[in-house]
């Protein structure tokens, strides 16, 4: 590995900016444009250094394969190289700010997917987009009905319901256009159902054949959804130190502001992974509903956490323990056991 040259590269579809430093000399060495095709060559002939990516469309795709031709590569996220840019945003301007921010000290790097990972997130992202979209005919339908005095109830289920007796009403106000109109959106809705029933089939056959992915599911509050999810986010968990960084990547941990020596910490807001974020809460919450009287350590704290804090945060706290278990399994490689207790907490 060549360390004291570094390269940053501001990809796009078919013209690449390249950007060689040598960080033992001021100035730059190379900072020029290459088609697609003659990036991979340009590669080749480069001694093994770091490459700096931001994390974008295609950026895991082309840092497998410089990992291939022996390469170091590293992905951030674009607003942590914005503050780097000097002048105009051109493509040699960004191609600098990449190498500048990539070789701060303290930068944060997003961790690259492997194929598995790649297969499971581009899953999700599909299922992710039709849930938007039959939530989206659901609001319209009910406000079209609202033009016509009909007023449906919360939900798909009564929706439906209300929708199945206005098209058969012959007294109200749906004249033959409308009705039609009102079925068609009824059978998009009915397809917009059987395909996500068969992409949650999908994650189900997913979350049975992946062996991190059935370790994950025996931890409480995480499902066939949460465990791919999990995998897809983390992969073997190798590229975070501990459980605590793992949880503030997904945006678990609480936003801090601070000044002259006050800390203020405000909530976890809409950072990191949302969709993981709403999945795991939502598992935390149904683990709170049936936490009962159990004797272990884990429901003791969960329940003496719901008397002070409340349901709402208490669950925010169990997902971030979630995420920091799950990285445990997935970075040591083994099986969740519900009687773990820490060694320094056995020694106490």
């Amino acid at each position: 590995m060549h360390q004291h040259t570094a390269i940053g590269i501001d990809l796009a579809k078919r013209v690449f900016q390249v950007c060689v430093v040598d960080t033992r000399h001021p100035g730059v060495r190379v900072n020029k444009e290459l088609k697609r095709r003659e990036l991979l060559d340009f590669m080749r002939h480069q001694p093994a250094c770091r490459v700096y990516l931001e994390a974008c469309a295609g950026a895991h795709y082309w840092a497998r394969q410089f990992n291939a031709l022996g390469h170091e590569t590293k992905l951030m996220a674009p607003q942590f190289v914005t503050p780097f840019r000097k002048g105009h945003k051109t493509d040699a301007n960004d191609a600098l700010a990449i190498v500048e921010a990539g070789l701060r000290p303290t930068m944060r790097f997003v961790p690259r997917k492997g194929l598995a990972q790649q297969d499971l997130q581009s899953l999700h992202r599909v299922r992710e987009r039709l849930i938007k979209q039959r939530t989206q005919l659901i609001n319209q339908t009910h406000g079209l009905l609202q033009e016509y005095g009909i007023i449906a109830g919360r939900g798909q289920k009564a929706l439906k319901q209300v929708l199945a007796q206005a098209l058969e009403d012959a007294e109200n106000e749906l004249t033959m256009a409308m009705r039609a109109l009102l079925a068609e959106q009824r059978e998009e809705l009915n397809r917009l159902n059987a395909r996500l029933a068969e992409l949650d089939q999908r994650v189900r056959q997913q979350a049975q054949a992946l062996p991190p992915c059935r370790a994950l599911q025996a931890i409480e509050g995480i499902g066939p959804i949460g465990a791919t999810l999990l995998v897809a986010a983390l992969g073997d968990g190798h590229v975070f130190a501990n459980g605590r960084q793992a949880a503030a990547y997904l945006g678990l941990t609480p936003r801090q502001y601070s000044s002259g020596g006050k800390v203020t910490l405000i909530g976890i807001g809409r950072t990191g992974h949302p969709q993981l974020k709403a999945t795991l809460i939502r598992g935390a919450h149904a683990v709170i509903k049936t936490l009962g009287d159990k004797p272990d350590p884990k429901s003791q704290w969960l329940r003496a956490l719901v008397a002070r804090a409340g349901a709402n945060k208490a669950a925010v706290a169990l997902a971030n323990k979630t995420v920091r278990t799950a990285w445990a399994v997935l970075h040591h490689g083994t099986d969740y056991r519900r009687d773990y207790e820490h060694p320094r907490a056995t020694a106490a």
